[in-house]
């Protein structure tokens, strides 16, 4: 029996685990997960070991990882970074995040794998980053940690790649497994081995490209997109002002054919930006041109565009303040009932959350808030979280609908006024029909929307 491909993914978050359990059904493969046995994440631990999926709502990671923990008992997941010895590919899959004044990268995790990385490789081995970073930051920082700590030379002694993911909550399999997949190595060879290693999970076209190509590539698909939320969230500022609907605006815009040279994708505005890659992954891009370009580069455009997603939120209290001084009561004294924690819709994923910003302005105002979000756990979000609609919204004076969970577009007017002191909406994803709350006695506002 011919020897099996052994394959350690380091980080078992939301890119992590859907790698890890794609690569142990592949015939041949033998997969170990490594995750710390911290106070936030240790559980992930026994609850991946048991064939359990620690992620919610995910379609086909419960089903795969069962078969590949309790069937095929290929993937099993451990503390112990010893076994990275005898590995043939190790894929790296920790956060990077960014500071919150500077927006620096804090690499310490991305330093402290790598170094322990380099200490216990074995020769030959494959060594994959795929967590999203700076340009230039697999060449100048995760190379040197990975020679200086193991004594080889990379590309000779052992391989280096960058392949980024494509991940998004509640697609996490369908997106590694059906979306072109971009292998950057830093040399041929390099790229040749992550080709080899890819194409056994990736039905679509491999890209082969360098090393700091696809780092730029990666940056720069999500700060595209955070310019585009950008340029809607100021269109949708601009019908407020003028009392149109942004939705009639975008209807219009967006009726040009597909096909068409004048094309036009105009995106949906809302309470705020939020997740792991776009409020961050433009000050990366930012931060790899400032520190390794040859030239300088303004960012005007991406910047500010980042500035304006980053004040939604601070928007949505101004909404909430008109809607109380319309209805006659107070702001600083009103209960606020922020609908939904996530940062996306029908997901427990709080990364980089538009709420937790918007709780941290209620609160420099003084206003009393309480959140409800049907599936986010308490472990992964600082404020406390309600999974009781009714207790949440009774007594309250304004409701803000933060993400729109499937779960919120059933709620009705009558029902709603029945339950809070005051009926006021703040509408942030356009999930409701304002006019029929309107005509039902609430004071509402929506993002995009005509105040009447």
């Amino acid at each position: 029996m011919a020897d099996k491909t052994k394959v350690a993914v380091i980080g078992m978050g939301y890119v992590g685990i859907p790698a890890a359990a794609l690569f142990a059904d592949v015939d041949g493969f033998d997969v170990i997960g490594i995750q710390r046995r911290s106070e936030r994440s240790a559980w992930k631990i026994d609850a991946l070991n048991k064939g359990e999926c620690p992620i919610l709502n995910e379609p086909d990671l419960p089903e795969l990882l069962k078969r590949v923990v309790l069937e095929k008992k290929t993937f099993r997941v451990t503390d112990d970074t010893d076994i990275l010895k005898d590995m043939d590919f190790i894929l790296i899959d920790v956060q990077t995040p960014t500071e919150k004044d500077t927006h620096e990268p804090l690499y310490r995790s991305l330093r402290e794998v790598s170094a322990t990385v380099g200490k216990k490789m074995k020769k030959g081995a494959v060594i994959a980053v795929e967590s999203t970073v700076a340009p230039g930051t697999t060449e100048f920082i995760v190379k040197p940690i990975l020679e200086e700590n193991s004594g080889m030379k990379a590309g000779k002694d052992f391989f280096l790649v960058f392949a980024y993911e494509r991940v998004m909550v509640g697609r996490l399999i369908n997106n590694i497994v059906n979306y072109p997949r971009i292998i950057g190595g830093i040399t041929e060879e390099c790229t040749k081995k992550g080709l080899w290693l890819y194409k056994h999970i990736v039905n679509e076209e491999l890209i082969p490209v360098s090393a700091t190509t696809a780092e730029v590539a990666k940056v720069v698909e999500n700060t595209y997109r955070d310019v585009q939320i950008a340029f809607a969230n100021e269109v949708a500022l601009a019908c407020e002002s003028l009392d149109v609907n942004f939705n009639e605006v975008r209807k219009c815009v967006n009726s040009l054919p597909f096909n068409s040279n004048a094309y036009r994708d105009l995106h949906l505005p809302g309470a705020g930006v939020g997740g792991h890659c776009l409020p961050k992954d433009p000050w990366l891009l930012k931060y790899g041109v400032d520190t390794y370009g040859k030239t300088d580069v303004p960012f005007d455009v991406i910047v500010k565009s980042r500035m304006r997603n980053e004040m939604m939120p601070s928007h949505m209290v101004n909404l909430a303040k008109k809607g109380a001084k319309d209805a006659g009561i107070d702001f600083a004294k009103a209960k606020v009932v922020i609908l939904g924690a996530s940062f996306i819709e029908n997901s427990e994923d709080t990364r980089n959350s538009p709420t937790e910003t918007y709780v941290e302005l209620l609160e420099k105002e003084g206003v009393k808030w309480v959140i409800h979000d049907p599936l986010v756990r308490q472990r992964e979000f600082p404020y406390t979280v309600s999974k009781d609609l009714e207790e949440t919204v009774t007594d309250a004076d304004i409701a803000v609908i933060f993400v729109k969970h499937k779960e919120y577009f059933d709620l009705k007017a009558d029902w709603l006024k029945d339950k809070m002191k005051t009926p006021i909406i703040i509408d942030g994803r356009d999930v409701i029909k304002l006019d029929e709350f309107r005509k039902k006695g609430f004071t509402a506002y929506g993002v995009g929307k005509p105040s009447n």
